[in-house]
């Protein structure tokens, strides 16, 4: 820890290293919660992985569908790789500190990879909408060079957004405690250690999630408002459960991100409580992205056929 002047004239403590205090209060079940976060972790990366590898080993993937779903798959990876290994850490080890530039950097790519994933399920969802709604015309306007756009600028928004949203934190001086009640650096508890006044980082930190959030979700909510009204005009049975099928995957996935995240950081800072934030935050760090390749597996019978088709070619070779 080093001292040097603060923004507003008198003596600060500028913090060089943060202590992440996680799940410590559970101090009995550390062994535990290191081996579940750590099948967790293994099942999500195998599990994404798997998906990518399907998606580009058979061609009947791909499309921009399966291109997309690809994005995401490769994004979960990247996402729940900045705070579990880390966390895996603290679980074993005494000491549970992070750097301010460590800090820094993985707040940064928490929230790059999170707005990027808001951003690419509204892709998946024009995506759908384009599929269902517009199907003689969804060669044309989906083609691979639009689909490659979409899904680029997805990450550049993530990209742009993330930075302006930690620079807002971390130009703040930190002198109320070295203590992170998390485990992982995230804006809402670090805010609570800057000095003075923060409400206009807290405004700046909310408009930005807003626009993550928000903005998206609308977005995702009208395509899907045109599709069902599409589906219920179907005549055949067959092709609006086959309909329904597509979409339900990409829904499911919806509701569990958007869910959680709104929970998390549209409330309002007078309910801010470090444990509900803790547990709030494992649904879309941990849980979202294991589920993301179970859901879009089990309900999807081209991925499933792709997988056996794959397993049966090994299998004469």
């Amino acid at each position: 820890m080093e001292y040097g002047p603060g923004m507003a004239g008198g003596n600060h403590t500028v913090q060089n290293k943060f202590t992440l205090l996680g799940f410590s209060s559970l101090s009995r079940l550390q062994n535990l919660l290191f081996f579940v976060f750590l099948l967790n972790y293994l099942i999500t990366v195998t599990g994404n992985l798997l998906i990518i590898l399907l998606t580009l080993a058979d061609p009947a993937l791909h499309t921009p569908m399966y291109f997309f779903l690809r994005n995401l798959s490769f994004l979960e990876v990247c996402y729940i790789s900045v705070t579990i290994p880390k966390m895996l850490a603290n679980l074993l080890l005494e000491d549970k500190t992070i750097s301010f530039i460590g800090c820094a950097v993985q707040t940064y790519f928490s929230f790059f990879l999170g707005g990027a994933e808001c951003f690419l399920l509204v892709t998946m969802a024009y995506d759908r909408y384009v599929a269902i709604c517009r199907p003689l015309h969804y060669p044309v306007i989906m083609n691979r060079k639009v689909a490659t756009g979409l899904a680029a600028g997805s990450w550049l928004t993530g990209l742009l957004l993330s930075f302006s949203h930690t620079s807002v934190v971390f130009t703040l001086p930190f002198c109320r405690s070295h203590e992170i009640n998390h485990f992982f650096c995230d804006i809402p508890p670090l805010l609570k250690l800057a000095c003075g006044d923060t409400s206009r980082n807290e405004m700046a930190v909310f408009m930005v999630a807003l626009f993550f959030v928000s903005f998206p979700f609308v977005l995702i909510l009208m395509s899907y408002i045109s599709i069902i009204s599409t589906i219920l005009k179907m005549p055949s049975g067959a092709s609006r459960r086959k309909s329904f099928s597509t979409c339900s995957s990409h829904l499911m996935v919806v509701m569990l991100f958007y869910g959680s995240g709104a929970i998390m950081y549209l409330k309002p800072n007078s309910s801010y409580s470090p444990d509900t934030d803790k547990f709030l935050s494992l649904s879309y760090t941990v849980l979202t992205p294991m589920l993301n390749p179970i859901i879009y597996s089990l309900r999807n019978k081209e991925v499933k056929r792709a997988f056996w088709r794959i397993m049966g070619r090994k299998r004469f070779c």
